[in-house]
């Protein structure tokens, strides 16, 4: 038997212990358990699920381990069609599981601080993006506290998460877009973002236009250059125009920094925060872009210890689920090694 499903198998009171409550209510809602034929629970069901996400066992395996185990009686094709009902149940779990995080106390001094970005995830011959993984983590625990997937007409983007006032985004180039920046401004959160300065507008304290690279002749060798700067927002479209817009037409004037550094190679590098400048400083502005790698991290993580990597079908019918199943796992083995009550087990502190 895989070693994988045999930890399951062990530590499976503890996992539900980490799982939202209402596991059969959730099931039936999300259509993943209308019928309880061969599965007598959402837990069993789940256990099923997590079984073949994680392993390398076949349907026809699982359907086996799951007789032996005494879970449940049910053919291979009934877990073939259980797990492709089961992607928005998933959904629900992880985004459930990831709210009861969010609601322990908070005890970092300071802002709370989200490093945002995405992942490809793509089957056996695949040409370009199939799925693309929006994750969110915290650089403090390396804890992951957002995730969506979507397909590859997912854009990456701040609008992808839900706005925590008070906190810091902090991403790479394809979040400095004036439209993800606008949803954090929105949700009352600050950016943080490389910034391609092809792909956003960006204008002088008094509304004109500002052009950056007129600006490098300020940049020195050492030290951080700051510019005040204002993000004006397009105006809601009416038509399928693509005409640009006039700054007139502004819906808003989002103030803003936009940060200048050399790198080691003479490159200029462009940071753009909304973060007020009495909160953080430059210098410190830069040093928590730098954190930003660690989200690389936790990418190399799920794909080296859980084989995000190894989707075992394309686009097929259970390939959503068999994705979320990872990413839920990923989440409860976090919350299982992060557990103030990891030794000794069975009770809470």
């Amino acid at each position: 038997m895989n070693n994988l499903s045999t930890n399951i198998d062990q530590l499976w009171d503890y996992i539900v212990r980490e799982l939202p409550d209402n596991l059969d209510g959730s099931a039936l809602e999300t259509g993943a358990l209308i019928r309880k034929k061969g599965v007598e629970s959402a837990t069993d069901l789940l256990r099923i699920i997590l079984t073949y996400g994680i392993t390398d066992l076949s349907f026809k395996n699982v359907a086996v381990w799951a007789s032996a185990s005494e879970i449940s009686d049910i053919s291979s094709v009934s877990i073939f069609n259980r797990i492709r009902d089961a992607k928005d149940w998933l959904s629900y779990l992880i985004a459930a599981t990831l709210n009861k995080k969010a609601s322990l106390p908070h005890v970092c001094a300071g802002l709370p601080v989200r490093i945002v970005d995405a992942t490809v995830v793509t089957g056996p011959g695949a040409v370009g993006t199939e799925w693309r993984l929006h994750t969110e983590i915290d650089p403090k625990s390396g804890q992951i506290t957002g995730v969506i997937l979507t397909d590859h007409t997912g854009a990456e983007s701040y609008k992808n998460f839900r706005v925590s006032p008070e906190t810091v985004y902090i991403g790479d180039r394809c979040y400095a877009l004036a439209t993800g920046i606008e949803h954090v401004h929105d949700g009352s959160g600050y950016v943080i973002a490389r910034t391609n300065l092809c792909s956003i507008r960006i204008c002088h304290p008094d509304h004109t236009i500002f052009k950056p690279l007129q600006e490098t002749d300020k940049i020195p060798k050492l030290g951080v250059v700051k510019f005040d700067i204002l993000i004006p927002t397009a105006p809601k479209k009416t038509t399928r125009s693509h005409k640009t817009w006039k700054l007139e037409e502004a819906t808003k004037w989002i103030p803003a920094r936009l940060l200048a550094v050399r790198t080691i190679e003479d490159k200029i590098m462009w940071i753009i925060t909304t973060v007020p400048e009495e909160i953080i400083s430059n210098e410190v502005i830069m040093e928590l872009y730098r954190v930003r790698w660690q989200i690389e991290l936790e990418f190399k993580r799920l794909k080296s210890l859980l084989s995000l990597d190894e989707l075992p079908s394309r686009r097929g019918p259970t390939a959503q689920s068999w994705i979320l199943a990872r990413i839920l796992a990923a989440i409860l083995v976090e919350n299982l090694l992060n557990s103030r009550d990891f030794s000794p087990w069975g009770y809470q502190l």
